[in-house]
């Protein structure tokens, strides 16, 4: 039988796509150092990264680093956690947020923007998890947490179209066997799934006139914030959460009920 295994005082948590400021990345990375975690950004943008690495060591004081990576390009990907792995204490936890929008209707659609959906959004995934797995299967602990969309459960209905919603959908198939590999390593592998909120992804900020119409069919009146997916992902990356796995939890304010 397994045993439940206490996180180190020193650990790292991997956050790809996490240094726009109003994305959930970096409210989640503010979330984990809030709490004493040291904390990686890989993002396309390295001078972004490094800025965003910058303002949370100085806020919270904790270790941070940003390193400019691909997440599409193995290469670019073993760089960058190669460069983690030798400057930070051990990663505990991978946030897969890196992702991009695809607005583009299907019969519209180009063979080459379709694979670089999938590319990055699930390519990504994929190529990140895989690179930071061996380090947590020495260690016999780790989380990850991936970030699908309710795009994927509803077939769309938000901004993105079928190939984003299908690049989503493959992260929920990702994370369940996944999981399913990675339990007797005592790692959990799980995915959120949010309904609309008020990102860049979204095609820009929200105007109020987009949020009340994104609302309409919403149980709760409103559109999500960066805090609160931040804080359900914190929680799945946290010590506590260690007997979930291979679930993927909704979060869109009731607009899919499940």
């Amino acid at each position: 039988m397994a045993d439940i295994q206490a996180f180190p005082a020193e650990k790292t948590a991997v956050l790809t796509g996490a240094a726009s400021p109003r994305g959930i990345g970096r409210a989640l990375a503010d979330t984990l150092a809030g709490q004493g975690w040291s904390i990686a950004i890989l993002d396309i943008d390295a001078g972004a990264a490094e800025e965003a690495a910058a303002d949370i060591a100085g806020r919270h004081g904790v270790q941070a680093l940003g390193v400019g990576a691909d997440v599409s390009d193995s290469g670019s990907v073993d760089a960058a956690i190669s460069r983690v792995e030798a400057e930070l204490p051990p990663v505990v936890a991978l946030g897969n947020l890196a992702g991009i929008s695809s607005p583009t209707e299907f019969m519209k659609e180009t063979k080459e923007a379709w694979d670089r959906v999938f590319a990055v959004n699930m390519a990504g995934t994929f190529l990140v998890t895989q690179r930071v797995l061996g380090g947590m299967i020495d260690r016999k602990l780790g989380r990850v947490v991936s970030v699908s969309s309710i795009s994927a459960q509803r077939g769309g209905g938000t901004y993105s179209k079928v190939a984003y919603s299908a690049s989503k959908g493959a992260i929920i198939g990702f994370t369940r066997a996944l999981a399913r590999e990675m339990g007797e390593h005592n790692i959990t592998v799980n995915c959120v799934s949010p309904g609309p909120v008020d990102t860049d992804i979204m095609g820009g900020t929200l105007s109020e006139e987009r949020k009340q119409e994104m609302s309409r069919d919403i149980l709760v009146g409103r559109v999500g914030t960066v805090k609160e997916i931040a804080a359900l992902m914190a929680f799945l990356v946290g010590e506590d959460a260690g007997y979930i796995t291979a679930a993927t939890y909704d979060i869109n304010g009731g607009l899919q009920v499940s």
